[in-house]
């Protein structure tokens, strides 16, 4: 059973402060909950380009290959000769292609989404609802009693309106 400790704050310097001064110190699992997006708080987690790229990559690939095997089976199933025209054209092919890409893409994207995001969530995440109107919220995840209470110094000297202890898995 772990301790999280969570801290309410008013000002973004004081919550990016209390980030870094966090992550400084050793603590790696953070949580951080910002009404805006803050772009000092991605580089100090360590947030890089979202994964979900190379999952749109991939179904746009395989979907293109696709849409093109698929008009070339057909056509070599149903053989139609006329006026001595070849069986198989790319012209038209590509538009199949090009709509099974799409298609593929978007499916692969929100596949992606949801590996690369952790949806499902299988487990109850701590959230305070003032995080998304004014407030910035920081939760740290600790193991120890010792680490939970630098955690909790830390967060206080930072200038958190309210600190908190919650109790149970994150």
């Amino acid at each position: 059973m772990s301790t999280n400790v969570m801290g309410v704050f008013e000002f973004e310097d004081e919550f990016i402060g209390a980030l870094r001064r966090l992550k400084e110190s050793g603590f790696d699992e953070l949580t951080a909950m910002s009404p805006i997006p803050l772009h000092e708080a991605d580089r100090i987690l360590g947030f890089g380009k979202s994964p979900v790229r190379r999952y749109t990559l991939a179904g746009t690939i395989i979907g293109a290959a696709m849409g093109f095997a698929m008009a070339v089976a057909t056509a070599l199933t149903f053989i139609l000769p006329t006026a001595g025209r070849p069986i198989i054209t790319i012209p038209p092919y590509l538009i199949i292609s090009y709509e099974m890409t799409i298609l593929f893409g978007v499916l692969f994207t929100l596949l992606g989404f949801h590996v690369v995001s952790g949806l499902p969530a299988w487990r109850d995440r701590i959230y305070l609802p003032a995080s998304n109107v004014d407030r910035f919220t920081l939760v740290v995840e600790c193991a120890e009693a010792e680490k939970s209470m630098l955690a909790e110094n830390i967060i206080l000297e930072s200038g958190a309106e309210e600190v908190s202890r919650v109790e149970g898995d994150r």
